[in-house]
């Protein structure tokens, strides 16, 4: 068991709050969680990216001249890849960047992620709030409180609407559920805030 920083709900310090082990006590697997964390961007990727080919150009399919006797170079059609508005060769297509990872290990990297984080220094704990009303100044001064400046993950036991609202006009704030964060969100922030209420269901998704 371990403690970390705890702060009420107006972002005052509350002292420390016991942690169990299996959330913030593992020793990291360098390797596999890069793996993982590759694993998560790639399937970000939209992969909607494409070209047109020399047979998805428009124009005629007819020869523009003899083949032999013209002293010319011998050509096709006019849309080859090396004539101007020609087709794009081995461009980009559309298609899915999605790597197998096997369950086991995206709970493992969560775990790891965690760890290292409070390890580092850099998770808080925050008591379950609620915005009184959706403005963004609000949230903004509750995560400076509790020193997330920056690059900061909020981390929710469930949605809630005007934290999101406000949360998506923060740059470098990035807001999700306890159910939907992944080791590349934990990784990349400078400051992880998870509420109190949160703690049971990442225990529960990692058990």
């Amino acid at each position: 068991m371990s403690t970390l920083p705890l702060f009420d709900a107006t972002g005052a310090p509350a002292g420390e709050m016991t942690v169990p082990a299996t959330l913030f006590g593992a020793a990291p697997n360098e390797v596999a969680l890069h793996q993982v964390v590759q694993a998560e961007l790639a399937a970000r990727r939209q992969g909607t990216q494409a070209t047109k080919t020399r047979g998805d150009v428009s124009g005629s399919t007819r020869k523009l001249w003899r083949q032999k006797g013209t002293g010319r170079a011998r050509v096709g059609d006019r849309r080859p890849p090396h004539w101007r508005g020609g087709g794009v060769a081995m461009g980009p297509h559309p298609r899915s960047y999605r790597q197998r990872v096997s369950k086991q290990l995206k709970r493992e990297s969560l775990r790891w992620a965690l760890s290292a984080q409070a390890n580092g220094g850099g998770v808080v704990l925050v008591e379950p709030f609620e915005l009184a009303e959706a403005k963004t100044r609000a949230l903004a001064s509750l995560l400076e409180a509790t020193g997330a400046r920056g690059q900061a993950l909020l981390v929710l036991a469930e949605r809630s609407e005007a934290i999101w609202r406000c949360g998506r006009n923060l740059p470098g704030l990035v807001v999700a559920q306890a159910s939907e964060v992944q080791a590349c969100d934990v990784l990349s922030a400078r400051r992880v805030v998870i509420s109190t209420d949160a703690l049971p269901r990442l225990e529960a998704r990692l058990a």
